[in-house]
């Protein structure tokens, strides 16, 4: 099991159950003895109290896990079946972006998600799930296919950001993420728009449209990641813990700010501890909230859509001011 810094008091339990186990492991009775049943509790009750206290910073490194479930894991755990597509027509395919056609208790959906990569060979091929424009092409296509039959849209985000490299600028890279986000506004089937890990700047814009937009507890949507921001402002990643805490960008923040509809709650210890249990979490909300849009009728729909994303955010009329 890997431990993150600030779960070493749980590394500490754990090693102190796996001797006791040992002793015990000659015990012919088949009962857990009163001493191990005492420091799993102890185990649940600190762990609880850690992640119920996060920082920024630490909420960073869960949604960073190398363990935590990815879009590939999703597609197997949440979906009943999914028919991969692949290309944008124009470029090529890229594998930071998976989507295709899927069902959900008899109902079928498009679903599209950042792909990020287990193993390392895995990560350098997509890029660390940072996607090309021929990534959100693709995506975007598939969407449009999706409107066009019918079938609601379901996207998974998790990238620390768009690929920043030459051949993706070249290519329209900031283009087709603004049009990936007009076109999605104006989408005529339901979307629903999930952070799964990370939620980088244009790059997760550039499927993150939707009529629901949620968050899971321990992952984070931000403008930049807390590295870039650090670059910029301090003029060193080494500020990022700094940089996470001015960036405001934790599920609570993100809720009390209205840029996303729901906290999807994680199991106790993370989403990296029990993939079953967060996928059964994302089943039932999908299910529920596509019945939800099911019943609005598609100029209802678009409206409450583009009303969503016209509210977000604050400012300031200096002429209005100036004027009074």
């Amino acid at each position: 099991m890997d431990y993150l810094d600030f779960e070493q008091p749980l590394a500490d339990i754990d090693a102190e159950i796996e001797a006791a186990l040992a002793k015990d492991s000659n015990s012919s009775d088949g009962r857990v003895p009163e001493h191990i049943s005492e420091l799993r509790k102890q185990r649940t009750d600190k762990t609880r109290e850690i992640y119920s206290r996060l920082s920024p910073w630490e909420t960073v490194q869960v949604a960073r896990h190398k363990e935590r479930p990815h879009t590939a894991d999703y597609l197997s755990l949440v979906f009943d079946e999914f028919i991969e597509l692949h290309g944008d027509k124009l470029f090529g395919d890229d594998p930071a972006i998976r989507v295709g056609f899927a069902t959900l208790s008899g109902v079928k959906v498009m679903v599209v998600g950042h792909q990020k990569g287990r193993t390392f060979n895995d990560r350098q091929k997509t890029h660390f799930g940072c996607a090309h424009p021929e990534g959100y092409r693709k995506a975007m296509a598939k969407m449009r296919m999706a409107a066009k039959y019918g079938l609601p849209v379901i996207c998974m985000i998790d990238t620390p950001g768009a690929y920043p490299g030459i051949g993706a600028e070249e290519r329209g890279q900031a283009q087709v993420i603004a049009e990936n986000m007009y076109e999605m506004s104006r989408l005529k089937t339901p979307i629903i728009c999930v952070v799964i890990g990370e939620g980088g700047s244009g790059g997760a814009l550039g499927i993150g449209v939707g009529d629901r937009v949620a968050v899971l507890e321990h992952a984070y949507y931000s403008v930049i990641s807390p590295e870039g921001c650090a670059g910029i402002l301090w003029k060193g990643a080494e500020h990022a813990e700094k940089a996470a805490s001015a960036l405001k960008f934790t599920s609570k923040n993100l809720k009390e700010m209205g840029i996303v509809d729901d906290i999807i709650h994680e199991p106790l210890g993370g989403a990296h501890r029990d993939h079953h249990a967060i996928a059964a979490r994302l089943r039932t909300y999908f299910k529920r909230n596509l019945t939800e849009l099911a019943k609005l009728d598609t100029e209802t729909m678009l409206d409450r859509r583009y009303e969503k994303f016209r509210k977000i955010g604050v400012f300031i009329d200096q002429a209005a001011q100036s004027s009074e």
